[in-house]
C-alpha cells in the first residue's frame, strides 16, 4: 500500500497568489487544500488533518502571527510563515509566534518546496493536534459528518444515494481542490455510470439540491473550469 499524500493548507488572502501556490504544489506530490483567511483555516482544521500550515503574515483581520500564537496554544502543527517583511526583526517575531520557518516573498518556488521539506523531516509527528476537534465540514445549513459519511441538515438526516456517498466521501477528502472529473467517473461504481464523465455531471446535480440553497448558483460544490469540481466549505 502507497503512503498518504502529505496534506498542505495554504492561507493566504490573495486569491491569485492561492492558485499559483496550490497548483505548485499539487505538482510538486501534495495534496493542497486552501483557505483565505485564518477563520475559514480554522473551520477546514476542524474537519480534516494536515500535515504542515503555509500561512501569509500580512493578512486583513486576525493576521498570520496572531493566528500562529493561537495556535500553538492547542497544535502543533508545522507552520511556515509567508511574507513580504525581510527584517531580522520581522523573522524573530514569527519565530518567537511558534512558527517552524519564515519564507520573505517574492520566493522561487523551489525554495519553497525546499523549506516544506525540510520542516517535515524535522517534525514529522507534528500533525497531530493535542485537542482534536469534530471532524465536520460546514456548507451553510448543511453539515458532512466525515468520521460518520453522513450528511445533515439541521437535526434532520439528508438521505444519500451510494454513489452520492461516495461523491461526497471524495470532494471531503480534498476539500479547497478541484478534483477531475475523470477521477470522479473512475472512482464511482459502474452502474452509476461509472467511467462515464456525463454520468459525474448528472450526479453531482442530484447532489447539489441536497447542499446548495440555489443549486443553479453553487456555492459549496463548484464547477472550476478546465479542472473538475471543488467542494468548498464555509
Amino acid at each position: 500500500m502507497s503512503a498518504p499524500q502529505t496534506h498542505l493548507l495554504v492561507v493566504d488572502d490573495d486569491e491569485r497568489i492561492r492558485g499559483l501556490l496550490q497548483k505548485f504544489l499539487i505538482r510538486s506530490g501534495f495534496l493542497v487544500t486552501t483557505a483565505r483567511n485564518a477563520a475559514q483555516a480554522r473551520r477546514l482544521m476542524a474537519g480534516l488533518e494536515f500535515d504542515l500550515l503555509v500561512l501569509d503574515v500580512m493578512m486583513p483581520g486576525e493576521d498570520g502571527i496572531a493566528f500562529t500564537q493561537d495556535l500553538r496554544k492547542t497544535n502543533a502543527l508545522p507552520i511556515l510563515l509567508l511574507t513580504a517583511r525581510g527584517e531580522a526583526s520581522n523573522r524573530i517575531e514569527g519565530l518567537e509566534a511558534g512558527a517552524d520557518d519564515y519564507l520573505v516573498k517574492p520566493f522561487e518556488p523551489k525554495e519553497l518546496l525546499l523549506r516544506i521539506n525540510a520542516i517535515l523531516r524535522r517534525v514529522p509527528q507534528a500533525s497531530a493536534p493535542i485537542d482534536p476537534a469534530p471532524k465536520t465540514l460546514h456548507m451553510g445549513s448543511v453539515r458532512y459528518d466525515l468520521d460518520r459519511a453522513e450528511l445533515w441538515r439541521g437535526d434532520s438526516l439528508i438521505r444519500l444515494t451510494a454513489t452520492e456517498a461516495q461523491l461526497m466521501r471524495l470532494f471531503a477528502a480534498a476539500a479547497g481542490t478541484p478534483v477531475p472529473r475523470e477521477k470522479l467517473a473512475g472512482d464511482l461504481p459502474k452502474e452509476a455510470g461509472g467511467g462515464q464523465e456525463r454520468a459525474v455531471d448528472v450526479q453531482i446535480t442530484r447532489l447539489r439540491r441536497k447542499i446548495e440553497d440555489d443549486p443553479r448558483q453553487p456555492r459549496y460544490l463548484q464547477t472550476v473550469r478546465g479542472e473538475g469540481y471543488m467542494l468548498q466549505p464555509d
